[in-house]
């Protein structure tokens, strides 16, 4: 399991606001190029994303599902994102003052991400893809808040 965590200068709500709007998602999520739609129940338990990962023309397209929406807490995702496979994320944030804390767990699920590449490999690459990731969510949360751009108090 790979984690990753950093501090924001904005409260979770923020984070929330952003992780809902799931039209934003390759804009925070490393690896994910564009979306194709998002279910109208989005963020909610079963509702899923459908995006493409890669590059023009090696495109794939693959979805994220929704598993858990417990904001300004908790979210947690199953990511798919074959030939390489399926992972588990889950996104805690924790209030710190007027700023939070927020952690990304990812861990390999499904697919040959997890049986045939090895474990310290894998982690490593995933530590480094999420720590992008979290810079990625702590620009947009961060710069939508501070630029007056939230719908939350």
């Amino acid at each position: 399991m790979s984690l990753n965590v950093r501090a924001f200068h904005c409260p979770p709500a923020a984070v929330f606001e952003v992780l809902a709007d799931g039209w934003l998602y390759p804009v925070w999520v490393v690896g994910a190029s564009r979306m194709r739609d998002v279910e109208d129940d989005w963020p909610g338990a079963g509702a899923v994303l459908q995006h493409s990962v890669g590059a023009w023309p090696a495109l794939l397209n693959d979805e994220t599902v929704s598993l858990e929406w417990d904001p300004p807490h908790r979210m947690a995702m199953q990511a798919k994102g074959w030939p390489i496979g399926e992972a588990r994320v889950v996104l805690d944030v924790k209030p710190r003052g007027n700023e939070c804390v927020v952690r990304i767990q990812e861990q390999a699920q499904e697919g040959p991400g997890r049986w045939w590449m090895p474990r310290l490999v894998r982690e490593l690459i995933l530590y480094a893809r999420n720590r992008e990731t979290l810079q990625r969510l702590a620009f947009l949360a961060e710069g939508r808040w501070r630029n007056g751009e939230r719908t939350v108090g």
